[in-house]
């Protein structure tokens, strides 16, 4: 994971809570009397801007966009086995919230591999179903930012890429 943290107007940058955005601006602001610095990051498709100071953009989780070899690792965790806990679904819920929320690309391909179900082949329940699309919706957009595609476009690989992994399982067994 990239540790560099120095963000300039133009950068992609991800924010564990809401995914990838964009910096608009840098800018210095008078809050009670003492000068912040702020990052102005703006989430396109939430239709929403936000103002990080800059001296706590480190411990907010604010980063770069993953480094190619990060993705390549992500993609590697999403086509492997999937890995479902015996524990309830109430607690498995959780630690799949806590890892979308953690912002780490690996992280949240682990939620995508072991959610992921086949809709030809099985159902999912709402719930399950809820937390993969927030999942994908988190994934899709990194990923298509470091392959420099459009996410429609980043969305029917990902998709792809676990059917075929769903499938090549199949025969395997």
């Amino acid at each position: 994971m990239s540790k560099d943290y120095t963000f300039n107007p133009g950068d992609f940058v991800v924010y564990p809570a809401h995914g990838v955005g964009q910096v608009t601006e840098i800018q210095q602001t008078a809050v009670a009397g003492q000068n912040l610095e702020l990052i102005a990051i703006n989430f396109t498709k939430d239709k929403m801007m936000l103002r990080i100071p800059l001296a706590s953009a480190q411990k907010s989780g604010l980063r770069q966009v993953a480094t190619p070899a990060v993705m390549d690792t992500a993609i590697h965790t999403l086509k492997g086995k999937a890995k479902i806990k015996r524990a309830q679904w109430s607690k498995r819920s959780q630690e799949y919230a806590t890892k979308i929320n953690s912002g780490d690309p690996i992280a949240v391909a682990e939620v995508l591999r072991d959610l992921y179900k086949n809709p030809a082949i099985a159902e999912q329940t709402y719930s399950e179903r809820q937390i993969y699309e927030q999942a994908m919706g988190r994934f899709v957009s990194e990923y298509a930012i470091v392959n420099k595609m459009d996410e429609s476009e980043a969305a029917v690989q990902l998709e792809s890429i676990l059917q075929n992994k769903a499938t090549s399982m199949k025969t395997e067994a």
